[in-house]
């Protein structure tokens, strides 16, 4: 009989993190979700998974699910996904260094935080018989490679975490630890009502010199709802994940979308100018 594999993934009350979760779970491996909200870990309870509280800004929370994890599984951990994001738009000269630190806190300190935890449990397991390799997936994003106006404080975050996560992936492959990204680009989730919640509360936009076109972008948002023509389901992630876990050569980088896929062939062999022209004609 085969040993069950365990994994834990954060940001799990939606979107990318819960439908993974479930999915991994189906598939026949010992799920620990987190999720920063009582009610959201109870709804993951509810749906027959192991729920913990873990919110990547709050240290504390990310070492007790952690060790909670590790009691539960007698000290061991097959796969880490770190997923769990927010993005905070606005201008970068309206950003504010208390605003900037907290978006970093939650997509680049926390996650590393985690990913140090994991680590020296993978590279002991690894040095026993009958274990597999370690794996650790971060979910990135297109704008992990590309920038784009108006999202700044994201784009740091995630060009931070695939450079932190490139040099940790060399140093890590005589440990016989895989780790991956994958740059989703579009997806169904509640990214962007998050992201717009961030955006009133923490950008001065009426006394902002760009008020005039956060407006018409305000607008645009109410009248689409959000919706991107290039967006997928979330389901479209779980394909690389699964992959990201399973395969016995993983692929460092996994672009999902049709965005990410193109950018991701073309970011190299195009001049910035140009660059530029098709990212404010995107915009």
């Amino acid at each position: 009989m085969s040993r069950q594999r365990t994994i834990l993934v954060t940001g799990c009350s939606s979107g990318i993190g819960r439908h993974c979760a479930l999915r991994l779970r189906d598939a026949g491996w010992r799920v620990f979700a987190t999720a920063r909200n009582d009610a959201d870990i109870e709804a993951l309870k509810g749906e027959g998974l192991e729920a913990l509280r873990l919110d990547y800004a709050d240290t504390p929370s990310i070492h007790a699910a952690f060790a909670e994890t590790m009691q539960a599984t007698g000290g061991r951990l097959d796969a880490l996904f770190n997923n769990g994001a927010y993005g905070q738009p606005g201008a970068v000269e309206d950003l504010t260094g208390e605003v900037l630190r907290a978006q970093f806190e939650a997509n680049f300190f926390g996650w590393h935080e985690l990913t140090r935890l994991a680590v020296p449990v993978m590279r002991r397991q690894n040095a026993e018989p009958g274990w597999g390799r370690g794996r650790i997936v971060h979910c990135s994003s297109i704008l992990g490679f590309v920038p784009y106006r108006w999202r700044g404080a994201y784009n740091a975050s995630k060009f931070a975490l695939e450079g932190l996560f490139l040099t940790q992936r060399m140093e890590l492959m005589d440990a016989g630890i895989h780790m991956s990204l994958i740059e989703p680009g579009p997806i169904v989730s509640r990214f962007t009502e998050n992201g717009l919640r961030k955006f009133l509360d923490n950008i001065d936009i009426e006394g902002s010199v760009q008020a005039e076109r956060y407006a018409k972008e305000l607008a645009r948002l109410k009248a689409s709802g959000g919706v991107n023509r290039f967006r997928l389901g979330p389901e479209a992630v779980y394909a690389k994940l699964k992959h990201a876990l399973n395969a016995p050569r993983p692929r460092a980088q996994y672009p999902v979308t049709l965005p990410s896929r193109l950018m991701a062939r073309i970011r190299g062999i195009t001049p910035q100018f140009l660059m530029d022209r098709l990212l404010l004609g995107s915009d």
